[in-house]
């Protein structure tokens, strides 16, 4: 929603201060210059990305409309799921754990929180870590390396858009100065016409420069920003499923391991220690079994 105040606001204050000057506003409507810069700008992008790409970079753009989705409650919500997952593992055995991580989407573990098994990457970042860790194959510190490769190429997925959309911001200027030489060219066929006609056709061609400023600096360089930050929150958000997921792979108690989760939660969102603790309040009620004090006595009862 920010994204969409800030672009209406761009665009309210340019036009806005145009017409306190007394600018007239039908000059500013030039079909023809925006197809020149609009259309360039789209073969630009097609010819420099493979359709993939151009989805991912619609799909972007529609996430950055949406908003960032990595606030506290969205922690909240996903600390509680590594949690009953955690304490389910612990109740039914690893065994029947397996059972769950083949089939998320039938899993009454999973099926609990339909907002995360809307994101199939999380999903199966956590899936297949549970799996590798409960077939006893690799170590906890390999287990710690697998995820950081996962992690960081997944990054280098998800700024791909970015850098698309730089691309596309670094060229529109130049796309909106080709227009203004289109202008002017046409401009010079009309040098016997009246002043009036010229006047018209030189601020025609003004524009065309002035479209592709504002459209790059105005709107798709502030959008590919945007992506990239959500882009980084996501990749933040992993890492807290690796801390919490590794800290289980090396057989710590399931609210410990939450809580190293917790703890690698961005300060700006990250739960308090209490409002994790109504987490666990809310498992037991929910029948998970283990409890907090529980966990903490199994703790320190294994590290004496």
């Amino acid at each position: 929603m920010s994204a969409i105040i800030g672009i209406a606001l761009v665009f309210f204050s340019v036009i806005g201060g145009f017409l306190l000057e007394k600018g007239k506003p039908v000059i500013l409507a030039q079909p023809s210059e925006l197809l020149i810069i609009g259309g360039a700008a789209i073969g630009t992008m097609l010819a420099a990305n493979p359709l993939s790409v151009i989805g991912t970079i619609l799909s972007s753009v529609f996430n950055v409309l949406r908003g960032n989705p990595y606030t506290k409650a969205y922690y909240l919500e996903s600390l509680r799921m590594l949690y009953d997952i955690f304490q389910f593992a612990r109740k039914h055995g690893a065994a029947k754990l397996e059972d769950d991580v083949e089939n998320p989407e039938k899993s009454p573990t999973f099926s609990k929180y339909p907002r995360m098994l809307r994101d199939h990457h999380m999903l199966y970042f956590i899936c297949d870590t549970i799996r590798m860790s409960t077939s006893g194959a690799v170590t906890a510190f390999d287990l710690d390396a697998i995820l950081e490769n996962d992690i960081e190429v997944h990054h280098h997925e998800e700024m791909v858009p970015v850098t698309a959309l730089a691309t596309i911001a670094d060229a529109l200027p130049g796309l909106g100065i080709v227009a203004a030489v289109l202008g002017v060219v046409i401009t010079m066929g009309a040098l016997a016409g009246p002043p009036e006609l010229i006047g018209q056709k030189v601020g025609a061609a003004l524009v065309g420069t002035f479209l592709g400023i504002l459209l790059s600096y105005g709107v798709v360089s502030p959008i590919a920003s945007n992506i990239e930050k959500i882009v980084n929150a996501n990749t933040q958000f992993h890492q807290v499923l690796r801390a919490g997921l590794v800290a289980y792979a090396k057989g710590v108690v399931p609210s410990i391991a939450v809580e190293y989760a917790r703890r690698a939660v961005p300060h700006k969102v990250r739960p308090t220690f209490r409002e994790v603790e109504a987490v666990y309040r809310g498992a037991a009620n929910r029948g998970v079994a283990g409890s907090p004090v529980q966990d903490i006595a199994t703790a320190a009862a294994k590290a004496g």
